[in-house]
C-alpha cells in the first residue's frame, strides 16, 4: 500500500509540473530589426531605445509577466511580405504579424486576416479609444483588422543652427517656416545666400516612396479626388500636374540636395549638408540625441515639425503606420485568448512604443502630459487628426507607390515631362488594379 501510495503521489507531481509548465505558444512575426544582442534578456522598457529595442524589451516582458504564455519571435527583413505570403500559401502562418496599414486590403480583400472586434471587445479595448488616423486605417468594410500601434508620416526636421545663419528663427526659438510655395522658394534662397548650403536635405536616389508620400500629401492638401474610385487612380487633373511641377521646381531652383539615397540623407542632415531633412518621425529620437550632445551639426539645435500646408484646400497629411494582425489560421480559444492579452498589453504599452518618434494611435496617450513632455511632440501631435491613408479599398498600395515613384522621379529628375509621366503613372496603376 505504502509503494502504491509513494507511486501515485509521483505520478500526481508529474502531471501537475506538466501542467504548470504547459504554455500557450504565439508565434509573432515582425520586422523593426535584430537586436538580441543588446537587448534579448532586456524586461525594463522604459530603458529600451529605437524600434528594435523597445518592441524586443515589450515582448520579454510580456513574456516575463505571463509565464503562461510564451512568445516565439521570427524577426524578418523589412517588410516581410513574400515570406508571410509563402506561408499562407502553404497554411503554415505565424498568429500574430507586424503589417503596414498600407498592406492590409490585400490581405484582408482576399479573407486572409482575421477580425478582430470580438478579441478586442473581450480585452474591453473599444474603436473610440483610437485616433481617427489610426482606426480608419484598421478598419475594413466595417470590421477592425488589426491593432493600430503606431502612424507615422513624413515630417520636416529643422538644423536650427544653419536656420539662424540664414535669419529664419522667431524670437521664441522656433523657426521660420513656410506658409505657401512662394515662402518655401524666397526662404529656399535666402538660406542659400546665407548658408552655401541647399534649404532641404531629400532622398531622391535610389528611391520610389519619399516622392509618392510627398505627392499624396499635396494630393490631399488640394482636397484631390484622386483616388475617389479605389479601382482606379486619376492622375489627369490640374491637381497633380500642379503637385508634381511643384516637386519638380523645388529641384530645378536649386533648393535640394541631390543624388542622395536614404543613408546618404539621414547622415547628410546629421552632418549640416541642409536645412531641412523631409524624412520620417522615426528619426525623432536619433536626432533629438544628437543635439543633447556638443561639438555636431545639431548641437542645441534642432526641431521637427509636420509638412506644411503648402496648398490650403485642406489640413492634410499624407500617413501610414504598423498594425498587428491575426493571419487566417485555424487557432484553439486559448490561443486567441492569449494573443487577446499581448494585444491589450501593447495597448497599455502605446507610450512607451511612441518614444520610437511615432505617433500613438490611444488618444489618452497622445493628449497625455507623458507623452507631451517628450521632445518636440506636441509639435507633430496634430498629426493624429490630420493623418490621411490612401481609401481603404485601394488594394496594391505597395507596388503603386513603386509605379507612382518611379514615374515622379523620372519628371522631377528631368528624364521625362511632367505630362508624360503623369499619363505613364496613371496608365501602369490602372493596369495592375484591372488585372489583380
Amino acid at each position: 500500500m505504502n509503494k502504491l501510495l509513494i507511486g501515485t503521489t509521483t505520478v500526481s507531481m508529474l502531471m501537475l509540473s506538466s501542467w504548470a509548465t504547459a504554455n500557450t505558444t504565439i508565434e509573432l512575426q515582425r520586422f523593426f530589426g535584430a537586436c538580441e544582442a543588446e537587448y534579448g534578456k532586456a524586461t525594463d522598457v522604459s530603458a529600451a531605445v529605437g524600434e528594435c529595442g523597445i518592441i524586443t524589451t515589450l515582448v520579454n516582458k510580456f513574456d516575463a509577466d505571463n509565464p503562461d504564455i510564451d512568445v516565439k519571435v521570427t524577426t524578418v527583413e523589412w517588410p516581410g511580405y513574400d515570406q508571410l505570403n509563402a506561408q499562407l500559401a502553404s497554411r503554415s502562418a505565424p498568429d500574430v504579424v507586424s503589417m503596414h496599414y498600407s498592406a492590409m486590403s490585400d490581405y484582408q480583400s482576399r479573407g486572409l486576416l482575421v477580425p478582430l472586434d470580438a478579441l478586442l471587445k473581450d480585452q474591453k479595448i473599444k474603436a473610440t479609444d483610437f485616433t481617427d488616423a489610426a482606426i480608419s486605417s484598421v478598419t475594413k468594410e466595417g470590421k477592425i483588422y488589426a491593432l493600430p500601434f503606431d502612424n507615422w508620416t513624413m515630417l520636416f526636421h529643422v538644423n536650427n543652427n544653419l536656420m539662424e545663419k540664414a535669419g529664419l528663427m522667431k524670437a521664441d526659438g522656433k523657426p521660420i517656416l513656410p506658409t505657401s510655395r512662394d515662402e518655401l522658394f524666397t526662404q529656399g534662397k535666402q538660406f542659400y545666400d546665407a548658408t552655401g548650403k541647399p534649404y532641404l536635405v531629400q532622398i531622391l536616389a535610389n528611391e520610389t516612396a519619399t516622392y509618392a508620400r510627398i505627392f499624396y500629401t499635396l494630393m490631399m492638401q488640394q482636397d484631390s479626388p484622386f483616388f475617389a474610385d479605389p479601382s482606379h487612380i486619376d492622375l489627369s487633373g490640374k491637381d497633380a500636374k500642379t503637385a508634381l511641377s511643384f516637386m519638380k521646381d523645388i529641384m530645378d531652383k536649386g533648393l535640394s540636395t541631390t543624388d542622395m539615397d536614404y543613408p546618404a540623407a539621414v547622415s547628410g542632415f546629421a552632418n549640416g549638408d541642409g536645412g531641412i531633412a523631409v524624412n520620417g518621425t522615426w528619426l525623432i529620437g536619433s536626432y533629438y540625441d544628437q543635439s543633447t550632445k556638443a561639438d555636431n551639426a545639431l548641437s542645441n539645435g534642432y526641431s521637427v515639425f509636420p509638412v506644411p500646408q503648402f496648398f490650403k484646400q485642406k489640413d492634410a497629411t499624407y500617413a501610414d503606420g504598423h498594425g498587428w494582425v491575426v493571419p487566417r489560421g485555424n487557432r484553439s480559444d486559448e490561443k486567441m485568448a492569449a494573443i487577446g492579452k499581448l494585444f491589450k498589453f501593447l495597448y497599455d504599452n502605446d507610450f512607451e512604443w511612441s518614444r520610437t518618434g511615432h505617433l500613438p494611435t490611444v488618444k489618452k496617450v497622445i493628449a497625455s502630459n507623458e507623452f507631451k513632455s517628450l521632445p518636440h511632440r506636441s509639435d507633430i501631435a496634430k498629426i493624429a487628426k490630420t493623418g490621411q491613408a490612401l481609401p481603404a479599398g485601394v488594394l496594391r498600395q505597395f507596388a503603386i507607390q513603386d509605379i507612382l515613384g518611379e514615374e515622379l522621379g523620372s519628371a522631377v529628375n528631368g528624364d521625362k515631362s511632367i505630362d508624360d509621366a503623369l499619363e505613364t503613372a496613371q496608365y501602369r496603376i490602372n493596369d495592375l488594379l484591372e488585372n489583380i
